[in-house]
């Protein structure tokens, strides 16, 4: 493995909550603005880092004899248990097998020397968060949450490991927190209204890296394998808030001084 300045973990307390977009659009998003960007997909039951970023049916191969080369999409070096298996095909995997796949995935694949490397974790805080935890320094964690109750109050336990394992939160992202109705123009609260994700932050001083509103142009650039970030035409309210948030995180960060163009004046 070469040399990985910042190794960060995005995780969430409950599944659905959107965290591979928004990974995957982090991701992007740092490419596009210079930096040398991996994202290895630690979901070991449920890839999806393939079908979005337009990589599914494709395989790896071996770099050196030893290592394998990782899949690139859109200036992102990818790995994911995703290129490994049949689409379709039943993921059963218990502790030992997640821990292999996953120690692998960090020690035998050529990441080269990297800015960034994001992990997405599958939800909760079982044995893959445990085994990457235990196999890389990961510089910090970004979890993500919905503002509905329930996704709000499983948050917690990610904090709680991260803090326990002493690995910095970088920060919280609201994810779907806000609908524009295509008809009045109008923010729509789907969730209900008020600060959760916001308020969450203010009680574990944790920063807040930002809101992506619920954005039909997530859907749509999602199936066709294209991230919005860089989906064709004008950046809708989607793309320009993944760029805020991606704008945030390299300011935290600061491998090199490349900093995304969010579009806006926001910090």
């Amino acid at each position: 493995m070469g040399v990985i300045r910042n190794a960060i973990a995005i995780a969430s307390g409950k599944g659905g909550v959107g965290k591979t977009t928004v990974a995957v659009n982090l991701a992007v998003t740092l490419a596009e603005a210079g930096a040398r960007v991996g994202l290895l997909d630690a979901d070991v039951w449920g890839p999806s880092v393939p079908a979005m970023t337009g990589m599914v049916g494709r395989r790896p191969r071996a770099a050196d004899g030893e290592l394998v080369e990782p899949l690139e999409s859109f200036g992102v070096r990818l790995m994911s248990m995703g290129f490994l298996v049949e689409e379709g095909e039943s993921l059963a995997f218990r502790g030992p097998a997640v821990h292999q796949v996953i120690r692998e995935f960090i020690e035998d694949v050529a990441w080269g020397d990297l800015d960034y490397l994001f992990v997405d974790l599958p939800p909760g805080t079982g044995d893959a968060v445990l085994t990457l935890l235990h196999n890389l320094r990961l510089s910090g964690a970004i979890i993500v949450s919905t503002p509905q109750n329930v996704a709000v109050a499983s948050v917690v336990r990610c904090v709680a490991l991260f803090r326990e394992r002493r690995v910095p939160l970088l920060g919280l992202v609201e994810n779907m927190s806000e609908s524009v109705c295509p008809h009045c123009g109008g923010n729509l609260d789907v969730f209900g209204p008020g600060r959760k994700v916001r308020d969450l932050c203010a009680y574990w001083d944790i920063p807040f890296l930002g809101s992506i509103p619920l954005d039909v142009a997530v859907r749509a650039a999602g199936d066709e394998g294209v991230p919005v970030v860089v989906a064709a035409g004008p950046p809708g309210p989607a793309a320009l808030a993944f760029r805020l948030v991606a704008a945030r995180l390299a300011r935290r960060c600061a491998p090199n001084g490349r900093v995304p163009r969010t579009g806006e004046g926001g910090s």
